[in-house]
């Protein structure tokens, strides 16, 4: 996180826009400035510049903070309401956030850029009327793998556990994703709520231990980057990230279906700084903006003007926007409810404490 901010300083500094006098991306600090900026996104989610042209517009300073799971950003935001202004959780983390008052309603007239969004977008069943949050960016849950390790394409859940890959497989350590998948692997719903089914995904993984090299934080493209694994278990603009340097590297969603998600843009109901964050919300909302900050995260846009300002290359990748039979197979996460969320959570607390 450190050596993350330390970029967006040296960025800032060499460029010519960021002349002496001009503001700097400072120091993650919990102190309120009506001039500060407090964002708290997920890691490799934003191309820097973004941060030093909207400080170079509005004279707004921006620090920046990163978590690796939904879990960890609502836990960190409970212990400390007071120290962001702008935090990206997924869409059933949004139902969560928005039951426990943690977000604050939008002044839709304050983001005209919301009328970019995809349709598919437009009114989501986790935040009816996007009335707290504006869609960032959206992917798919999937399998990267090195094909000259594999020695096959990878097509389907099972090939994870495949003992011809035996302690070369790291997935997300992240309860929902990972249980999700496995779930759907199981033939059940990734968002089911039966107790005896959650069971059979802890335990599905835990009698398959000797296969994982790794729960990964988010960063299961670096271990498959660098070999340390031959499959990962990851999010699909993290795995197009590691590809470019690397022709051997594929991603696949499996042929038993997957998880799509969206993550949001939510201004927390403690903040002191709604107008200056509402403006960063409608700046990531403009088209070259958000052409920009696909482009570069490898990740996919909600943001249908954006979308001719991305490369014809990308638009027609069919991993980077699926279309029919693909999908049709995917899922999105939905919030269960406190019961069942505690039945997922103490399912992989054991899994986490098992030998």
């Amino acid at each position: 996180m450190a050596r993350y901010r330390a970029l967006l300083t040296l960025i800032c500094m060499t460029l010519a826009a960021c002349a002496a006098g001009d503001p700097v991306v400072p120091e993650s600090s919990s102190t309120p400035s009506p001039t500060v900026l407090r964002i708290y996104n997920w890691d490799t989610y934003i191309k820097p510049e973004l941060l030093v042209r909207f400080t170079r517009e509005t004279g707004v300073q921006i620090t920046y903070d990163t978590y690796s799971s939904n879990e960890e950003m609502l836990a960190a935001v409970q212990a400390n309401p007071d120290a962001y202004d702008i935090v990206v959780p997924s869409d059933y983390m949004v139902t969560i956030m928005r039951r426990k008052e943690l977000l604050a309603p939008l002044d839709r007239a304050a983001v005209p850029s919301m009328a970019n969004i995809d349709p598919l977008f437009v009114s989501p069943g986790y935040d009816p009327g996007n009335s707290y949050c504006a869609p960032y960016l959206w992917g798919t849950l999937g399998i990267g793998y090195n094909i000259a390790a594999t020695g096959r394409t990878i097509r389907s859940w099972a090939d994870l556990f495949d003992p011809a890959f035996s302690g070369r497989v790291a997935l997300l350590d992240d309860p929902r994703s990972t249980l999700g998948v496995t779930l759907l692997s199981l033939g059940y719903s990734p968002n089911t709520t039966n107790p005896t089914e959650i069971a059979a995904a802890r335990d599905f993984l835990a009698e398959h231990a000797s296969q994982i090299a790794a729960y990964a934080p988010d960063n299961g493209q670096e271990l498959l980057a660098s070999g340390q694994v031959d499959l990962a278990f990851e999010s699909s603009g993290d795995i197009f990230q590691v590809m470019a340097a690397n022709p051997d590297l594929r991603y696949s969603i499996p042929a038993e279906g997957s998880v799509i998600w969206i993550d949001n843009m939510c201004i927390l109901n403690s903040s002191p700084n709604k107008v200056i964050a509402e403006r960063f919300l409608n700046f990531i909302l403009t088209p070259d903006v958000g052409a920009d900050l696909a482009s570069y995260t490898r990740y996919s846009s909600p943001n249908t003007a954006a979308l001719g300002l991305i490369s014809p290359e990308d638009r027609a990748n069919t991993a980077l926007y699926p279309i029919a039979p693909t999908r049709d197979r995917l899922f999105f996460m939905v919030d269960v409810g406190g019961l069942a969320n505690a039945l997922y959570n103490d399912a992989w607390a054991r899994l986490m404490s098992s030998p």
